[in-house]
């Protein structure tokens, strides 16, 4: 007797495209100066940001403050949508 095992296609959510409406703005630690609005949803920390929900982006080069340099970000893939994960200690949510 054979037994035919199948396999379940484990298919993470994708976030909202829409997204929450609450914008919020993001600064860096090091020097207060405004990095981009978001739009965020939850009321925890700041881990990761979705780049479709960041409204208005003030940074010249991609996870870098403009005003000290400091890198506050990596860019990466999560649950396949390019996103930046914050690196700890780095921003400040207002």
């Amino acid at each position: 007797m054979a037994y035919h095992l199948c396999k379940k296609e484990s298919s993470m959510a994708k976030p909202n495209k829409k997204g929450p409406t609450k914008t919020v703005d993001i600064h860096c630690m090091a020097c207060k100066h405004l990095l981009f609005k978001y739009r965020k949803g939850g009321k925890g920390k700041l881990i990761k940001c979705f780049k479709e929900r960041i409204v208005k982006d003030y940074t010249q080069q991609p996870c870098y403050c403009p005003n000290c340099q400091i890198q506050f970000a990596r860019d990466t893939l999560i649950r396949g949508v390019p996103a930046l994960k914050m690196i700890g200690g780095k921003v400040s949510c207002k």
